[in-house]
């Protein structure tokens, strides 16, 4: 079967180490049942796998991605839950066991949940990383109720872009900050209410803010959240260690949360959610397997608004 995987690895030029062609067909342990891939989403995760981080050298080759939606060999439409644990803990597809981004792939039968007649492929295939990511953050870690303002740094990443549509269509006022007015505007048409460049000042404190940039923005979330308010981390493209401002963090009595990934009942719930708000994940574009090198330039360019979606 035709799949994209990493044969080798290069923290300088990850893409060097991609490859697209023939692997064997999987075989699926007891509990397992393997999947007819309809439409799998990139993920910023597989350009690390490439460059070295989160899977191990002897592992290679390992097909890579996390999200897929597809068919099951007895004719269910399925999503497949990204999070797999086994005695060794949990990983993600493309880590210890291959992964979304073929014609087909062995899923455990706990990691499927019923693919919602209302959303096209494509759009299905986006939600178990990113948008589960920013489902969590928003309303498990973070509690946001409608009414309240989160604040989401940066408008470029997917976990940002799905905070902005999940939280818009929960009732929050978003605001969103970014260095790329293109990316605000298109931050505006996903629903976000205030747009900031960099560091600008928030016209009013926030109830949550959604960090996933690390230190470049770091002292700006401390500053724009409220007093009792919180900042829900996941990450840190700009660097892991901002400075604490622990003073400010005790006297305004801040909460610092951590949150990676979610459940599987958070994605049945955040399934729901985007059939009955009408919300749905924005993809920009679909392109065949094939030509997956090509998508894989795009999201290393950082040009993509929205989800890279490959169709076997």
């Amino acid at each position: 079967m035709l799949a994209a995987f990493a044969r080798a690895q290069s923290a300088d030029d990850p893409l060097a180490g991609l490859e697209v062609g023939e692997v064997p067909e999987p075989e699926p342990p007891e509990g397992w049942e393997v999947v007819e891939v309809r439409a799998a989403a990139l993920n910023h995760h597989d350009l690390w796998s490439l460059r070295g981080v989160g899977l191990a050298a002897d592992r290679l080759p390992m097909i890579l991605g996390c999200d897929a939606a597809g068919v099951t060999a007895d004719g269910r439409e399925v999503v497949l839950h990204a999070v797999l644990e086994d005695a060794q803990g949990w990983s993600l597809f493309s880590e210890r066991h291959p992964g979304t981004l073929a014609e087909r792939v062995a899923v455990p039968s706990a990691n499927l949940l019923p693919k919602p007649a209302e959303l096209s492929w494509a759009e299905a295939a986006c939600a178990p990383t990113a948008y589960l990511t920013a489902y969590r953050m928003l309303f498990t870690r973070g509690g946001l109720r409608p009414g309240q303002r989160v604040l989401v740094q940066g408008a470029a990443g997917g976990v940002s872009t799905a905070a902005i549509l999940l939280a818009a269509g929960a009732g929050a006022e978003v605001t969103v900050t970014s260095r790329d007015p293109d990316r605000l505007e298109r931050a505006r048409e996903l629903g976000a209410h205030v747009l900031l460049g960099s560091g600008e000042r928030v016209p009013e404190r926030v109830d949550l803010v959604v960090e996933t940039v690390g230190e470049a923005t770091w002292p700006h979330s401390m500053r724009s959240v409220v007093e009792h308010g919180r900042i829900v981390v996941a990450g840190s493209t700009s660097g892991p260690n901002p400075g604490a401002d622990l003073q400010r963090l005790f006297y305004r009595q801040l909460d610092v949360l951590g949150s990676t990934m979610g459940s599987r009942d958070e994605l049945e719930a955040l399934l729901r959610f985007l059939v009955l708000t009408g919300r749905r994940p924005l993809v920009d574009s679909e392109r065949p397997l094939a030509a997956a090198t090509e998508a894989f330039a795009r999201m290393a360019a950082g040009e993509e608004l929205g989800k890279l979606v490959l169709v076997p």
